[in-house]
């Protein structure tokens, strides 16, 4: 089957480079303050006429090659508009991973549990600065599991099958699932496994949803 190309894409590039976080303190600072001079769009020269200090001294800042004084740094923050902190940025900044091996994801219950869906907890962060949380799980169902179709919960869920063929319910409509299939879906409407046609059946739950403080 061909692949149906979509124009409409994220809002967001999931392929874009992010800002590494820098172990040393003096390259953190040192690349911090070029990303801002080139959000200014002038030269190493420009800032050098704008806070008196040399291109040879402004281009080991840059580096990282030597640590500027705090007084240097407040003369960069004036000429570059932006607050003396933000150069400690990338130094500062903590982002979470949580790395869960083959089997030792953690177990929980959940509302199919008693219908014999076995739900492991692949991961999860928490509090973070995306304002949502995501919660992803391996959701197993043997010859023990029953059909159950009145989960609802907020948030958007996305399935991803893995293992055996099921008939999943959302809604008024039902969607026959089959390994590599995906069903991506507003969580608040009633849905769930409502045909287990070959068991034993595995698939990704990813759920998402937004943090309340």
């Amino acid at each position: 089957m061909p692949k149906v190309k979509i124009n409409k894409i994220s809002q967001q590039d999931p392929h874009s480079v992010g800002e590494v976080r820098e172990k040393i303190l003096e390259v953190a600072i040192g690349r911090q303050i070029r990303t801002y001079r080139k959000k200014m769009e002038i030269t190493v020269s420009d800032l050098s006429k704008m806070t008196g200090l040399s291109t040879g001294m402004l281009s080991k800042i840059e580096n990282g090659n030597t640590s500027p004084s705090l007084s240097t740094l407040q003369t960069l923050s004036d000429s570059l508009s932006v607050p003396l902190t933000s150069f400690f940025r990338q130094f500062e900044e903590q982002r979470e991973c949580v790395n869960t091996k083959s089997n030792q994801g953690v177990e929980v219950e959940g509302q199919g549990t008693r219908a014999g869906h076995q739900y492991n907890l692949l991961g999860h962060l928490g509090s973070n600065d995306s304002g949502v949380i995501v919660e992803p799980y391996l959701i197993e169902l043997t010859s023990k599991a029953d059909t159950f179709q009145t989960f609802q919960h907020a948030g958007i869920e996305t399935i991803y099958m893995l293992e055996g063929e099921i008939t999943y319910r959302h809604g008024m409509s039902t969607y026959p699932l089959k390994p590599g299939d995906t069903l991506f879906f507003d969580a608040d409407a009633p849905h769930g496994p409502e045909l287990l046609e070959k068991l034993p059946a595995r698939y990704l739950s990813i759920i998402s949803y937004p943090l309340r403080n």
